[in-house]
């Protein structure tokens, strides 16, 4: 459990603030995709001169962190950027830093806090950032999930396997049933590392990452994996097929991978040929069987890097990155493109703004502490038993 501090104030949101935010789904995606088209205009440039004298002011007290997916005008003020996972540690390098202020979402907010000392105090410029995914598995469902594992008989032959994308709650519990943390870029190896220790795997909360290594790196079928529907009576599964499978996916998804589709594939090789598609591996499995090139948020960064001038590529991950990589490559002559035709960002890392981001630099200058994300000390000792694990893994 996590509590985060802030003042307390009573805003209601306008009809124009919710319009900015997005609120119109779209028929074709996963439940919890949300599509708000283009991002509202740049902030006001004022806002730029304040962050920097803001920053300017606390020095070496402030280590600001932006993940990937963050708009340009916030990654303009990270001292690092990086996946969460390699900011979490990035930041648990920099014990003289008094403020953590990570834009990114809340369960990156949180495995900062899990990673870092107690003198440091992790900030997430808006509570409101959260992470789809993450929300999809809460400690109380994952709780019962694992007593209709145990109906079933299979409790002592599964081990636990939960993506960085999850809450602290979640790898708090992966922590004390034996269990090991993973990102998509070692996901291999500790499915590899859990299958030593048992029999079964259950995955959380993306059942993509885990269906796709599974199949894809690990020589597994489809009729190996499971998915547990946390909304159906013990899991939408017969303890028949419990026992029979060798991975429970849970069912979860992230909302922005999850909307690349099959169709998305073939549009863009009839639209560009000799295009080199090159996806996420939390897309759908005939996304990925599809795609020439499967990756993490780093894999695709290093792919493009070292890709030859005049190649194309259709990317399929956050459109944020996609575009900055598509700047950044463009004097290079490679042509980066978006995988789909549909413009989606991340709506809930778009909430780390300019405007957040200049009031959380300049309540800390002044000595204020807001919006403090804090794990509570028994949750942090078992996420961290889970996240440490991982760090072992060869």
């Amino acid at each position: 459990m996590t509590t985060a501090q802030t003042p307390e104030l009573d805003v209601q949101p306008t009809p124009l603030a919710l319009l900015l935010l997005g609120r119109e789904a779209d028929p074709k995606s996963e439940r919890g995709v949300e599509c708000p088209g283009d991002l509202p205009s740049p902030s006001d440039p004022a806002l730029v001169e304040r962050a920097r004298a803001a920053k300017e002011k606390l020095g070496d007290k402030v280590f600001v962190l932006g993940h990937h997916y963050q708009r340009d005008e916030v990654i303009q003020f990270a001292d690092v950027t990086g996946d969460s996972f390699k900011l979490a540690r990035d930041a648990a390098a920099r014990p003289e830093a008094e403020y953590i202020v990570f834009c990114g979402v809340h369960f990156m907010a949180e495995s900062a806090d899990i990673l870092t000392s107690d003198a440091q105090k992790v900030v997430l410029p808006d509570l409101a950032a959260g992470c789809s995914m993450a929300d999809m598995a809460t400690a109380e469902q994952v709780a019962e999930c694992w007593d209709v594992l145990t109906e079933a008989g299979v409790a002592e032959q599964v081990v636990p396997v939960s993506y960085m994308n999850s809450s602290a709650d979640i790898k708090a519990f992966t922590g004390r049933h034996g269990g090991t943390i993973c990102t998509s870029s070692n996901a291999k190896r500790a499915l590899d590392w859990a299958f030593e220790q048992g029999e079964k795997v259950l995955f959380l909360p993306d059942q993509h990452l885990g269906r796709n290594t599974a199949v894809r790196d690990m020589g597994m079928s489809l009729d190996d994996c499971v998915v547990y529907n946390p909304h159906k009576p013990n899991g939408g599964l017969t303890a028949d097929e419990l026992r029979a499978a060798k991975m429970i996916l849970w069912r979860g998804h992230c909302s922005v991978h999850g909307r690349f589709s099959l169709d998305s594939v073939n549009d863009v090789r009839a639209r560009i040929p000799g295009v080199n598609v090159l996806v996420h591996p939390e897309c759908k499995h005939e996304v990925v069987a599809a795609a020439d090139h499967v990756g993490s948020t780093e894999y695709i960064i290093k792919a493009l890097e070292a890709a030859p001038a005049g190649s194309k590529w259709a990317i399929g991950t956050e459109l944020n990155l996609v575009r900055r990589l598509a700047n950044r490559f463009a004097p290079e002559g490679k042509e980066i493109v978006f995988l789909d035709r549909t413009v989606c960002f991340c709506s809930t890392m778009n909430r780390i703004d300019l405007p957040h981001l200049v009031w959380t630099l300049e309540s800390l200058a002044e000595g204020n502490l807001v919006n403090h994300i804090q794990v509570d000390k028994e949750t942090e000792a078992f996420a961290k038993l889970a996240l440490e694990r991982m760090l072992a893994l060869p």
